[in-house]
């Protein structure tokens, strides 16, 4: 098993290589879930709130078209 660890003399090197390997995309995973459940929160309440009535161009077509012009 000691053989295993010390990787052919190179474990010194590898196992803190790994180490740092492991923290960085555990971060990256943990940043991305916080992110997803964030946008997910926005999405919902978002979705929940009462859109507002059209105004803009878009009416100004529509009542132009209803007078035959």
């Amino acid at each position: 098993m000691s053989e295993f660890f010390a990787m052919g003399g190179y474990g010194l090197y590898i196992w803190p290589c790994f180490i740092a390997t492991v923290i960085v995309l555990g971060g990256l995973a943990l940043v991305s879930w916080l992110g997803w459940k964030r946008q997910t929160a926005l999405f919902e309440r978002l979705q929940a709130e009462p859109s507002p009535a059209p105004e803009g161009p878009s009416s100004v077509v529509s009542s132009s078209a209803s007078k035959g012009v």
